[in-house]
């Protein structure tokens, strides 16, 4: 059974605050839980109702330092989502890492992108079309908000994040390295030639797109034509559909 004191530390991470001053975020759910504990991310408690963790025996080089068997009405009452019956995790933050594309690398660029459940949702897009590195500006969601772990479905742990000034970033490239922006008027990306060499796409805020002072960094806008009469496609969908073209025409 949780302590009270143990039950409040644990739902302080909640908060953005408590999970930069103790370096640890939460992963909730069985899917996710199982999908860190396979990984190369520090898992400093497992909080796992018995069925679990009988289901899930872990091999000795893989057990959290802390395993605690909880019921499932502990792990809803300390996590955020509406019911856990199965295991939520504390794990430790990375370091913030800078990267850069390699040859024939996709990279993502994330201007404000300030939704949790979007930018989850661009880390599983990426994780499906091998994406493996994204570039995020300062102002984007924090990766490790709860909403942003449970909408990425596990992505998050084979998909490398860094967040950095943008514009000092994108204007800090070599000189001819491709930087596809998507733009509401830019070339149609059913005809636009992507190529094999790889690249960055820079992805804008979800009401107002790329910053101004982004713009001349992009060396190809491209856009997704639409044929009915919405207004805008969610940013997730257009990273989606981006990628999708680019994948195929680099084949």
């Amino acid at each position: 059974m949780l302590s009270k004191n143990r039950a409040q530390f644990i739902r302080s991470l909640h908060q953005k605050k408590f999970r930069q001053e103790h370096g640890l975020f939460l992963v909730e759910g069985a899917k996710s839980v199982r999908e860190v504990l396979a990984s190369d991310f520090r898992v400093d408690t497992l909080l796992a109702t018995e069925a679990f963790y009988k289901e899930n025996a872990l091999p000795a080089d893989r057990q959290p330092p802390s395993v605690e068997i909880v019921s499932p009405e502990e792990l809803t009452r300390v996590g955020t989502l509406e019911s856990n019956n199965m295991a939520l995790a504390l794990v430790r933050t990375r370091e913030n890492r800078p990267l850069l594309a390699e040859p024939g690398e996709i990279v993502l660029l994330l201007d404000d992108v300030r939704d949790p459940g979007n930018l989850g949702t661009i880390l599983r897009i990426a994780d499906w079309y091998g994406v493996r590195k994204v570039v995020c500006s300062d102002t984007t969601a924090e990766v490790y908000n709860p909403k942003v772990i449970s909408a990425s479905k596990g992505s998050f742990t084979r998909v490398h994040w860094y967040y950095t000034d943008l514009v000092a970033y994108a204007q800090a490239l070599p000189a001819g390295t491709p930087v596809y922006g998507a733009f509401l008027d830019g070339q149609n990306v059913h005809n636009l030639p992507f190529g094999t060499e790889g690249g960055y796409l820079m992805m804008g805020n979800e009401a107002n797109g790329i910053r101004p002072e982004l713009v001349p960094m992009v060396s190809r806008s491209v856009t997704i034509p639409r044929y009915g009469d919405a207004e805008s496609l969610n940013v997730g969908i257009a990273t989606a559909v981006i990628l999708d073209n680019w994948r195929r025409g680099a084949m």
